[in-house]
C-alpha cells in the first residue's frame, strides 16, 4: 500500500498532538485540590486566564485530603494533584507507581499558618481543656490518616509529652469538622484555613495552638503529576507551572507587611478565593494570614524528610523512601527559566 507525503505529514500532526499546545485547541487537565484558602494561586491563575494562556483548560475536583487523591492520579484520571505529601504516596511510588512531586504549593512556618488545633469552645468555657495534655483520650478529628496533617498532630501530642495514640482520633474533612465542633460530636480538631477562623469567630471552638508553634517550617502540602501526564504532556506540565507561579506571584503581591491581603491587589486575591473557595464573602479571606506560598515553587526538602521520619515511627510506611523516585524539579526549573525569579510588585 502506497502513502503520500500529505499522509505521512497528516499522521505525524496527530501524534504530535498531544504534546503540542495549540491556540485553537486547549488540553483538558482535571486538578485534584482541598480547595482551602492555600489553592489560592491556582485558583488566580485559572480566573485571571493565566492556565487558558498555555492552552490548558483546568477543572478543579475536591478531595477531603491528597492522600485520597492517589488512586486517580496512579490511574491517570486526574493528571495533577494539590495537597499534603503522605504516607499513602511514598508507599504507592515504593510499589513503583508514577506519581511525582513537583513543586511547593503551600508551606506553614512562623507568623504563616494554615491550621489551629482546635477545642470545642463549651470545653474550652468549662475550663476542661485549656492545653495539649487535656486532650488525652477525647475525640479529635484529622483530615485522614497518613496525611501531612497527621506529621502535625504528632507533633502537637509530642508538645504535650503525649503520642498520637493517646487521642481518640477520628477522620473527616474539614467542613466536617467545623460542623462536629459545632454539634459536639468531636472535641478538637485540625481543620484549615478559612474554615478555622470561621469556627472560632462563630464561637465554635478555640484555639489551643498555631501549626508553626510546634513545626516551625512544615511542607504542608505540595503540587503532585501524575507519571502519565509528565511522559504524554511534558510541554504542558511546564506551562501549568508557569501559569500556577504567576497565580501564586499576583497572591503575594497582594499582600500587606502583616502578611494580610491588602488595597486593590488584596481586594482582587479575596474576591477570586471568595468566587472559588467554599466561603462566599471576600472579607473572610482578608482577616485571617494564608499559609507561605512560595512564588518560585520550592521546596522545603528538609520538612519532607521530616514526614517520612514520622511517617515511619508511626508505622505508616511499608518500606524505605527513595525521594529521587518521589521529587521532579525539572519541569519547576524549566518553568522558571522561561520566567525568572520573583520580584514583588
Amino acid at each position: 500500500m502506497r502513502i503520500t507525503r500529505r499522509e505521512i505529514l497528516a499522521a505525524a500532526a496527530v501524534v504530535a498532538a498531544p504534546g503540542v499546545l495549540r491556540s485553537q485547541q486547549k488540553l483538558f487537565i482535571n486538578l485534584g485540590v482541598p480547595n482551602a484558602a492555600t489553592d489560592v494561586g491556582y485558583f488566580v491563575a485559572h480566573k485571571k486566564g493565566y492556565f487558558a494562556e498555555e492552552g490548558l483548560d483546568v477543572r478543579f475536583q475536591t478531595f477531603d485530603s491528597a492522600a485520597r487523591m492517589i488512586p486517580v492520579l496512579a490511574a491517570g484520571d486526574l493528571q495533577i494533584g494539590a495537597g499534603g505529601p503522605s504516607a499513602g504516596l511514598y508507599n504507592a511510588v515504593a510499589r513503583d507507581i508514577d506519581i511525582r512531586i513537583v513543586a511547593d504549593k503551600s508551606r506553614n512556618q512562623t507568623g504563616q499558618g494554615s491550621q489551629k488545633l482546635l477545642v470545642r469552645k463549651e470545653l474550652w468555657d468549662s475550663g476542661k481543656v485549656r492545653k495539649v495534655a487535656d486532650l488525652k483520650g477525647m475525640r479529635v478529628a484529622n483530615a485522614a490518616p497518613g496525611s501531612s496533617g497527621a506529621t502535625v498532630l504528632y507533633k502537637f501530642a509530642q508538645s504535650a509529652g503525649m503520642r498520637p495514640t493517646d487521642f481518640n482520633e477520628v477522620f473527616m474533612s474539614t467542613p466536617q469538622m467545623v460542623q462536629a465542633l459545632q454539634s459536639g460530636a468531636i472535641d478538637a480538631a485540625l481543620p484549615f484555613d478559612p474554615a478555622t477562623t470561621l469556627a472560632i469567630r462563630n464561637g465554635y471552638a478555640m484555639s489551643l495552638g498555631n501549626d508553626y508553634d510546634v513545626y516551625p517550617i512544615h511542607q504542608i502540602a505540595v503540587t503532585l503529576y501524575s507519571g502519565r501526564f509528565i511522559k504524554e504532556q511534558p510541554k504542558a506540565a511546564v506551562g501549568f507551572l508557569k501559569a500556577f507561579l504567576r497565580g501564586v506571584r499576583d497572591h503575594n503581591d497582594a499582600l500587606g507587611p502583616d502578611k494580610l491581603l491588602a488595597g486593590e491587589k488584596g481586594d482582587e486575591i479575596a474576591k477570586i478565593l471568595a468566587e472559588y473557595g467554599p466561603f462566599k464573602d471576600p472579607n473572610v479571606y482578608k482577616r485571617f494570614v494564608i499559609a507561605y506560598c512560595d512564588p518560585d515553587g520550592q521546596l522545603d526538602m528538609p520538612s519532607i524528610r521530616e514526614d517520612i521520619a514520622i511517617f515511619r515511627e508511626l508505622g505508616h510506611l511499608k518500606t524505605d523512601v527513595d525521594l529521587s523516585k518521589v521529587v521532579d524539579t525539572s519541569f519547576l526549573e524549566a518553568a522558571l527559566k522561561e520566567i525568572g525569579p520573583y520580584k514583588k510588585k
